[in-house]
């Protein structure tokens, strides 16, 4: 019997941090997940974006990693839940301050819709700090259940929030 390597599942992860050291906090993460046994493929560069929803706090740095899981979609949620735990993450406001939030916007091409998880995120066509660097890692990339790609997302997206790279 032969050794088969299998392909790791894709997903894609949405980082944000908007307490502390913003950029140590998503690096931090991205080590962290790593540690998981998650194989980052890609990072997009960091945002410097603008809160949504609730807006009395201070401006969030995003990034939007393609990893490569050889998990499913719950155990990948249970990984970006333990990696916030890690990192100090406590959840006091809905939508408030925090020091790192990590989403799961994607996992291969499946719909998936549980109470703790839905795939793909119900939000992120909603959602310029999710679309702006995804875009840059997988603009062709189709959402499964709106059936368009990420600049198509993006091109109709109706968000006014400030997203900017954070070399500009």
């Amino acid at each position: 019997m032969s050794d088969v390597l299998v392909s790791p599942h894709q997903a894609f992860l949405s980082l944000g941090s908007n307490l502390g050291d913003k950029a140590e906090n998503l690096k931090h993460a991205c080590e962290r997940l790593s540690l998981k046994g998650l194989q980052v493929e890609k990072a997009s560069v960091l945002y410097h974006t603008e809160p949504v929803d609730y807006k009395d706090q201070d401006w969030f740095l995003n990034q939007v990693l393609q990893v490569g899981a050889h998990v499913g979609p719950q155990q990948l949620l249970n990984f970006c839940l333990e990696v916030e735990s890690d990192l100090g993450r406590e959840r006091r406001i809905p939508r408030g301050p925090r020091l790192i939030d990590i989403d799961v916007l994607l996992y291969d091409q499946i719909i998936l819709n549980l109470p703790e998880l839905q795939i793909p995120h119900p939000r992120m066509h909603l959602r310029r700090f999710v679309l702006e660097p995804l875009l840059t890692l997988a603009p062709d990339l189709l959402h499964p259940g709106l059936r368009k790609t990420i600049s198509t997302l993006l091109e109709e997206c109706r968000d006014p929030a400030n997203v900017r790279k954070l070399d500009d």
